[in-house]
């Protein structure tokens, strides 16, 4: 088995494995529609309106193949990822800006560290830490300059309510429309009702502010299954068999052809 950028008894690989944290999915989908400019460039570059979880989709077999992948497959997946990058530009936003990169990554860092918490089992200030340290190496490969990054776990807590609360992000009008199609996306033979589970996860793991800005529900109903997952999910997650669980298998890289479809 040939090294990857990341060792297999790595925080990162141990959380990135769990298969429960597709469940978080949605919150840093919702998170980066927030930022207008990441809005409007997914608007006006993607099929996310006809296709919502392909982004999604993509953004996994990224994320699998530096995280999991050896360091040739890791370092093939980011340059097609920049590549695609470098020509999403619009009127006043280019998708290769440090700034919005930055909050891309945060969102999915942030995302993987609450649901991991709230679906697996809490993590340590030390774990926390340690993720977030070792997140850099991937944000680094996506162009973001190491000097952009917060210097601490702390100092990222920090970056991200302070976005969240400071007025960059702005759950608009287009927002508000790409977000339907995350929390009820249309699926082949999944009908409508069966994605409320998903929504009302989604809408649990939100920051309050932008669950209110997004209009989720959350009412009675919604607070108690929500408080039901959280206790059910963790209690059926410690019992499930890995390959059940976790994906891929420890001990096992990802291969490029995991990978070569991450631009389409």
């Amino acid at each position: 088995m040939r090294p990857g950028l990341y060792a297999d008894d790595s925080i990162t690989r141990r959380v990135n494995r769990e298969n429960v944290l597709l469940l978080g999915g949605g919150r840093a989908l919702l998170m980066q529609l927030a930022h207008p400019k990441v809005a409007a460039g997914v608007d006006e570059h993607s099929d996310f309106r006809t296709h919502p979880m392909r982004r999604l989709r993509r953004t996994i077999r990224m994320t699998m193949a530096i995280v999991f992948g050896d360091r040739e497959t890791a370092l093939a997946a980011a340059r097609a990822v920049n590549q695609t990058h470098g020509r999403v530009r619009g009127h006043d936003y280019r998708a290769l800006d440090p700034d919005l990169l930055l909050w891309v990554h945060a969102t999915l860092v942030d995302s993987a560290l609450v649901t991991y918490d709230t679906f697996v089992r809490a993590l340590s200030a030390g774990e926390r830490n340690d993720f977030f340290q070792e997140s850099k190496v991937l944000g680094e490969l996506l162009g973001i300059p190491l000097d952009r990054f917060p210097g601490t776990y702390d100092d990222f807590v920090d970056y991200v309510d302070g976005m969240v609360s400071g007025g960059a992000l702005r759950v608009g009008p287009l927002a508000l429309d790409l977000a339907r199609q995350v929390v009820r996306p249309r699926l082949r033979l999944v009908p409508g009702p069966a994605m409320v589970p998903f929504e009302i996860v989604t809408a649990g793991l939100l920051p309050q502010s932008l669950r209110e800005q997004y209009g989720l529900g959350w009412g009675r109903r919604q607070q108690h299954l929500f408080r039901f997952l959280v206790k059910a999910l963790p209690r059926l997650i410690a019992v499930t068999p890995p390959i059940i669980r976790v994906w891929p298998l420890p001990g096992h890289n990802v291969t490029l052809a995991g990978s070569v479809s991450l631009t389409a």
